[in-house]
């Protein structure tokens, strides 16, 4: 079983000391970053391979789902954008998750457009302001823990997934 400990300049852990913005957005960071790692190396058939029988989780699918969690909360609540509908169709047929027909290159292309959406659309404004879901509000400090929560969860999904399709283990 390969064992990867990577030394990666997109994967820094965040520094003890930092203050709370700059804490949570490196956290979210290296969140992005381990999504990123766990997806290298594999060709598209791994990547779209569902090694669990029971669930329709592959890494290909993992990050479609995370494009949709990005533009849901950063443009569609914080940002209050109309025009963030979801890309693959969020909801209970997790449409996101269906990789059969799809592209990893434009795929991988929209997730990191998301991520850098994101990051524009928080970067101007403080922690404290608000957006809106289902009527109530919700400040872009619970918006960056449920992101890290939500890759961090996820990542343990792709820790496994990745570690069923080829051994690999680490990051």
């Amino acid at each position: 079983m390969p064992v990867y400990e990577i030394a990666d300049p997109r994967r820094n852990e965040p520094g003890y000391l930092l203050a709370e913005r700059e804490m949570v957005e490196a956290w979210l960071e290296f969140h992005r970053a381990t999504l990123l790692l766990k997806c290298e190396g594999l060709d598209d058939d791994a990547r779209k391979r569902r090694p669990v029988p029971s669930s329709a989780l592959s890494l290909h699918g993992l990050v479609r789902h995370m494009a949709e969690v990005e533009r849901h909360w950063f443009r569609a609540v914080l940002d209050r954008d109309e025009t963030a509908v979801p890309i693959w169709g969020m909801g209970a047929t997790d449409e996101d998750f269906e990789v059969s027909g799809a592209s990893w290159v434009e795929d991988l292309a929209t997730w990191r457009a998301e991520c850098e959406a994101s990051r524009r659309v928080a970067a101007a404004r403080s922690l404290e302001q608000t957006g809106a879901r289902r009527g109530q509000p919700v400040s872009l400090r619970w918006i960056y823990n449920h992101m890290v929560e939500e890759y961090a969860r996820h990542n343990g999904h792709a820790d496994i997934l990745r570690e069923m399709l080829d051994g690999a283990v680490g990051w």
